[in-house]
This record gives structure tokens, C-alpha cells and sequence, in this order.
């Protein structure tokens, strides 16, 4: 009997002892990773001079241009901002040749924290990171960075093996000679997302070298993505990266890179207003090219023309020098199992045929040139994975130019 009670006894501390060392180690591992998060916290939110807290529950910090996330990056600690562009591209698409009875396209499209104040010249506003946007990430290292290789590859992508990646597009693409930049006007929607994990953008990519382990990309457009921005609010971003997503680049301003001299436009705040079903349309201009004189990536935002900023040319390899390839159009992420699909939708949710006010489109497409000139892009191609699920329709018109109607609802009868 007191054997039995002395094994008992034993079994007890035993066990007593196992649940203090995990529950230490668990202890650990938490502060450990909260004293990660509070560091990352640190190097990103820079001290502000003002802040604004926007509608949606964003925290907007004006912060002195020169106190930007850019310039923690150590070839840049003596780098001269640059205010603004060298040379403009020649040949502007005619804006006012567009029917503003259709789209409002001379409404200026705000962001919401504007409501609530403005940054002054010679800050930029950055929207404040927070400890929940970290913890949502799969590590803090990962934070802010694309989690897949997500640049379709046209004409030789292999269905099977990008269903595996998860990404899925509908896109119009141009290839097979040198380019310095691109534009385009896309209408600005407000997708429905089925998982958090999951994501629905519109956007261009201006792309060089190989779909290998050294593409070089610089995107922006408009995105809806819970898992980095922790709601559904239709948001203004930009990517890049020099080696496929793996090491380099981030979204917006999430680490050293895009230097941004603009101070009316928070990357990564919500835009609005947003276009609606068989009712107003509202889009917005993106222009992306690569001064002849510095070799800077500039990008313009908006109906108004605003220089939002500019990648230094060292930050790339193949687009140090041009651009291979340049696509528009629409990604998702599907993480759906075992060949199902989700119904996160692209763009308005709705097929190209039902057309103006139902559903996207990007209009008035246009590449830059060696000669830094506009020009409408010469053989236009167009790819999806899974047309029954998101679709591509070009055209060309003397009001819109170049233009594509893309997206769809995802899951659909055809779309399982």
C-alpha cells in the first residue's frame, strides 16, 4: 500500500513537473515572439510628427520624408531624395476624350483616413503597423511578403502546377521586346472573400528576366486581402521584388526600397469610393516608368497625376536595365483542398460578357517606350487557368484605347 502510494506520489510530480516545463516553455516562446513582433513594431512605425486616425480604424502617421522605412535600407543611408521625376512620359492617353456620363473618372478618389486630416509637405503618411498584423502573418519575417510565386506565366504555364500554387489570373500581356513602363485606368471594386487566408487584387506587373529564382517585378493596383490588412476594405498597394518573392521586396512600405515622396496617399489605406453594380463607376490611373536620366522606377497614382514615389534602379537586376514583360489584370488566391473552388471573386465578381457597370475592366492601356513615349502595346495576349472560373475579353475603341473586361465569382456551376 505505501509503495503503491509512493509510486503515485512520484507520478504526480512527475507530471506536475512536465505541465511547469511546458507551460514555462510556452511562457518563452511567447515572449520571445513578442519581443520579436515589438522589434519589427519598432524598425516600421517611425516616430511621427502628427497622426490621424481614419474611419476605418486605420492610424495614419505623417512622418518627415526623411524618416521613412526606405532609408533604414544601408545603401541608401546616403542616398539624396530625389522630389521628383526627370523626364515625364510623352503621350499621355486623352482622358477627356472618355464619356464622364459613364464613369466617374473625373471624381477624385479619395482615401478614408482624408476625412479625418492631411499630412503636411515634407512628411508622407504611413499607415501604423499593429501587433495583430504581425501575429496574423507565419512568422514575422514573412510579414508583408507575398507567401507564393503569384506572376502568371503565359503560354507555357502549367495548369496543373500553378492550381498547386493556389494563384489563379485573368490577364492581358505584352512580351518580346524592351519596355520602360506601363499604364493603365482600372475601375475600383470591392470583392467578396471566402477565407481569411485568401485575397482578390487588380493590378499591373512590370516584369524582368526569367520565372525563375531572379524575376524582378514592380506591381501596383488596388487589393482586398484580410490576412494582411486584418478587413475586407478595398486598398491602393504596391509590390516588389529582385528575386522572386523569396528574400527581397514587400508590399507597400513593409521594408526598406520604394522611396515615397508623396504626402496626400497612405500605401496600403483604403481607397474609396468603390464602383457599384449596374450604378457609378469609379476608377483610378496608375502609371509606372523608369526615368531615362536616373534609371528610377516612378509611379504616378490617381486621376490628378500625383508622383507617389520611385524604386531606385540598385534595388533590381534585369530591371535595372528594361522590362521583358508587362501584364494588367486580376490574381486571386484559391485554398481550397482536394480540387474544389473557392468564390472569392475577382473584380466586381461578375463575367467580362456582362460589360460596362457590371463588370471590371482596365482601359486605356498603354506601355512606355525606349523614346520615353506612351504607345498603345502591339499584339495584346491574354491568359487564365480556369476560364469557367475568372475570364479575360480585350477590345480597342477611340475612347478607351486598349482595354480588357476580366474577373469573375470564382465557384460557380462550371467553376466547382
Amino acid at each position: 500500500m505505501g509503495f503503491g502510494c509512493s509510486v503515485t506520489v512520484l507520478l504526480v510530480f512527475c507530471l506536475w513537473g512536465v505541465l511547469i516545463s511546458v507551460s514555462d516553455s510556452t511562457r518563452l516562446g511567447s515572449s520571445r515572439q513578442k519581443l520579436e513582433v515589438n522589434k519589427h513594431l519598432n524598425r516600421l512605425n517611425k516616430a511621427p510628427i502628427k497622426t490621424i486616425e481614419s474611419p476605418d480604424g486605420d492610424i495614419i502617421d505623417c512622418v518627415p520624408i526623411s524618416k521613412q522605412p526606405a532609408f533604414d535600407h544601408p545603401f541608401l543611408k546616403d542616398h539624396k531624395i530625389q522630389m521628383r521625376p526627370n523626364f515625364h512620359p510623352e503621350g499621355l492617353f486623352e482622358e477627356n476624350k472618355f464619356d464622364e456620363n459613364k464613369a466617374k473618372s473625373s471624381t477624385p478618389i479619395n482615401q478614408l483616413w482624408h476625412a479625418n486630416g492631411m499630412c503636411s509637405e515634407g512628411t508622407i503618411p504611413i499607415r501604423r503597423t499593429k501587433e495583430e498584423d504581425v501575429l496574423r502573418a507565419s512568422s514575422v519575417k514573412r510579414y508583408g511578403r507575398k507567401k507564393h510565386r503569384s506572376i502568371p506565366k503565359p503560354r507555357s504555364a502549367d495548369p496543373d502546377l500553378v492550381n498547386q500554387s493556389g494563384h489563379q489570373h485573368a490577364i492581358a500581356y505584352v512580351e518580346g521586346e524592351k519596355f520602360y513602363g506601363a499604364k493603365a485606368t482600372i475601375n475600383v471594386w470591392e470583392p467578396k472573400i471566402q477565407q481569411t487566408n485568401e485575397f482578390s487584387l487588380s493590378q499591373l506587373w512590370v516584369l524582368g528576366g526569367s520565372f525563375g529564382q531572379d524575376l524582378n517585378s514592380i506591381e501596383a493596383g488596388w487589393q482586398v486581402s484580410p490576412d494582411l490588412y486584418g478587413d475586407n476594405n478595398t486598398r491602393l498597394f504596391t509590390y516588389w521584388t529582385s528575386d522572386a518573392y523569396q528574400a527581397t521586396g514587400c508590399y507597400n512600405l513593409l521594408c526598406s526600397g520604394f522611396i515615397q515622396v508623396s504626402s496626400n496617399i497612405a500605401m496600403g489605406a483604403s481607397i474609396s469610393p468603390i464602383s457599384s453594380y449596374r450604378d457609378s463607376q469609379y476608377d483610378i490611373s496608375i502609371l509606372i516608368w523608369k526615368d531615362p536620366k536616373e534609371g528610377h522606377w516612378w509611379m504616378q497614382f490617381g486621376n490628378d497625376g500625383t508622383v507617389m514615389g520611385y524604386w531606385p534602379s540598385f534595388l533590381f537586376s534585369y530591371l535595372a536595365e528594361s522590362a521583358t514583360m508587362i501584364e494588367w489584370g486580376g490574381e486571386v488566391v484559391n485554398s481550397e483542398p482536394d480540387g474544389q473552388h473557392t468564390s472569392t471573386q475577382m473584380g466586381s465578381g461578375h463575367f467580362p460578357e456582362e460589360g460596362f457597370g457590371k463588370a471590371s475592366y482596365f482601359r486605356n492601356i498603354q506601355v512606355v517606350d525606349s523614346s520615353n513615349n506612351l504607345k498603345a502595346p502591339k499584339d495584346l495576349g491574354t491568359y487564365t487557368e480556369y476560364h469557367n472560373c475568372y475570364d479575360v475579353q480585350t477590345g480597342s475603341n477611340g475612347d478607351w484605347g486598349h482595354f480588357f473586361y476580366y474577373g469573375g465569382p470564382g465557384k460557380n456551376p462550371n467553376c466547382q
